[in-house]
């Protein structure tokens, strides 16, 4: 029983003191104390994450402390990743220290992308850009930027975006002061040549090496579709104006109708007034009986003379066949 308690003793003394770690570590020439990582376990901090990277930076040659490396991890960082950084900047000849390695890991970027980019340049392809030359006809435009990671302006730099968005913006305006799209045809590397010249690398992450156009494509004739737009825009601002002429004219013609039959309203009226004024006129006197004869006959002759009138002028002609007629 006693032999079976010991043992179990013993399990849980090396399970939790890493002896396995301590003779690797020696046998590799490292030397780490195993109070050393019995205080990583304590500090909740795996050996196996600091022990391996250690190993690799003293057998690569670099000068790391046990407490570097255990800072950066309690930190969040990721320690195999900055110690391979190292290793691969201080074989391309880059300067880099750990404090820089363990920052820009820190800050969220891939610190070994970063020393390979720094090595091989990267080429990243901008979308689509679609620029109208002065002319008005649309040039749609797809270039490809080399781009080297600046190490030094890894923390606090833009990225990959900021480069495209700027690339982008440059094509936009050169390809804006271009007289003429076939100008930028003929010539698609002073787009390149230009947009360079402009220092687009400036607050980011990397240094541009190169902008090659890829590809150039003429597209729409955008000034023409403006002023075909503007034409219609304006045919409806006219045909808007002649409908509100339209309508005003036929509401004033409505008005003078509407006058018209006021007007005649007001003659039958008056000529109603005329039987009432004749009999008040003999009533008093000042009308006899021959004279409202005589204005009747007066009358009278006035209609016939308008109907034999508007006879003949409704039969052009008709009083010469009653002529012929009779003489036959």
């Amino acid at each position: 029983m006693l032999i079976v308690l010991i043992l179990v003793g013993l399990a849980i003394i090396f399970s939790f003191i890493p002896v396995g770690l301590w003779i690797s570590a020696l046998a590799a020439g490292v030397h780490i104390g195993i109070f050393t990582l019995i205080g990583m376990r304590l500090r909740r901090v795996p050996p196996v994450r600091i022990v391996g990277p250690l190993i690799k930076a003293d057998k690569a040659g670099l000068n790391v402390t046990v407490n570097q490396l255990e800072a950066h991890y309690l930190a969040g960082g990721n320690v195999d990743r900055v110690i391979d950084a190292l290793i691969a900047a201080e074989r391309a000849d880059i300067p880099l220290a750990f404090e820089r390695a363990a920052a820009i890991d820190l800050a969220g970027r891939n610190v070994l992308e970063a020393v390979q980019m720094s090595v091989n340049p990267k080429v990243i392809q901008t979308p689509l850009v679609s620029a109208v030359a002065k002319d008005g006809i649309e040039v749609k435009v797809v270039a490809r930027v080399t781009v080297r990671a600046n190490i030094d302006r890894l923390v606090g730099g833009a990225g990959e975006e900021t480069v495209l968005a700027r690339v982008g913006e440059g094509v936009v305006t050169t390809v804006g002061s271009s007289s003429s799209h076939k100008q930028v045809l003929e010539n698609p590397d002073s787009i390149s040549r230009t947009v360079l010249e402009k220092g687009l690398d400036a607050g980011t992450a990397f240094e541009i090496l190169s902008i090659d156009i890829a590809d150039v494509d003429v597209g729409r004739n955008i000034g023409a579709q403006l002023q075909t737009d503007q034409a219609e825009a304006d045919k409806r601002i006219a045909q808007a104006k002649a409908e509100e002429r339209r309508a005003m004219a036929v509401a004033k013609e409505q008005e003078m109708k509407a006058g018209v039959e006021e007007m005649r309203a007001r003659v039958v009226e008056a000529e109603a007034e005329v039987p009432r004024a004749m009999a008040e006129a003999l009533r008093q006197g000042k009308l006899g009986v021959m004279d409202y004869y005589n204005m009747q006959n007066l009358l009278a002759d006035t209609r016939m003379r308008e109907g034999i009138a508007g006879a003949g002028g409704g039969a052009p002609g008709g009083g010469q066949r009653g002529e012929q007629h009779g003489g036959k």
